[in-house]
């Protein structure tokens, strides 16, 4: 299966990227102007288009950005209280609702939501989450999501009661078993999860079945903080949310 939010092709495991990044979205200051962003939480590729769609948090809306040269986004939804979003191949929306431990499958013009992943208040055990961020979905609609609060990354298959820990699930810290505030989640062909490891500022790879993961992008290398969301082009090009920045970088595959 190709992911939704992956890069199309395979990354192999000795790919590397360059350690600076080029603003493509937002880096006006904060703002409600087409041109700005205020805190930005997530990101993806849509390839049809070859834009950019961001969730831009702070001022409650889903904008549209070109990939290359853009200089202004257009805003595509309105008054939406985003954190993690992500689309399937029909159209739907999967949606992280923070204060409801959950995540949501809304169809095209559904306005309640299906409960996709948690749903049974806060907590620890493979049937509940603490602090839902960020969303995924790959083909089988299989939901990844992380769940901030518990530290880790689960995963959902469509229809199910519970989930599995896929990252971290180890308590907050910087060691390679360990995530604090993973937010960010990506999976490409080969069902390698890729993390957001917000607070220790990286990115960090988990092959299927891994117990620990391996830091491929670090923000001390590049002078940037707080790796907020995260996804890939089809060339395997890097985009991350620097969310204290408010700006959008590329980190280029190096063949």
């Amino acid at each position: 299966w190709t992911p939704l939010r992956g890069s199309p092709v395979e990354i192999p495991d000795d790919a590397r990227w360059e350690q600076h990044g080029v603003t493509v979205a937002g880096g006006n200051g904060a703002g409600n102007e087409t041109h700005q962003l205020q805190y930005p939480t997530d990101v993806i590729v849509d390839k049809e288009t070859d834009s950019l769609i961001i969730c831009d948090n702070g001022n409650k809306r889903v904008v549209r950005w070109p990939r290359q040269n853009g200089t202004s986004g257009t805003t595509i939804i309105s008054h939406v209280d985003c954190h993690g979003l992500t689309m399937d191949e029909s159209g739907s929306l999967y949606v992280s609702i923070f204060s409801e431990s959950s995540v949501r499958q809304y169809e095209r013009g559904d306005s309640e939501g299906t409960v996709v992943a948690g749903g049974n208040g806060k907590g620890r055990n493979s049937n509940q989450l603490d602090g839902p961020y960020f969303v995924f979905v790959d083909r089988d609609h299989t939901v990844y999501v992380s769940d901030l609060y518990n530290q880790r990354v689960m995963k959902w298959k469509k229809n199910a009661k519970s989930g599995l820990v896929v990252a971290g699930g180890q308590g907050l810290g910087s060691s390679l078993q360990q995530l604090y505030n993973p937010r960010g989640v990506v999976v490409d062909q080969s069902g390698t999860l890729y993390v957001a490891d917000d607070t220790n500022d990286r990115i960090v790879r988990w092959t299927e079945g891994a117990t620990q993961g391996s830091v491929i992008i670090d923000g001390k290398v590049g002078n940037w903080k707080g790796a907020h969301s995260l996804t890939f082009d089809r060339y395997g090009n890097l985009y991350v949310i620097n969310f204290d920045n408010y700006h959008v970088r590329r980190f280029n595959l190096i063949k």
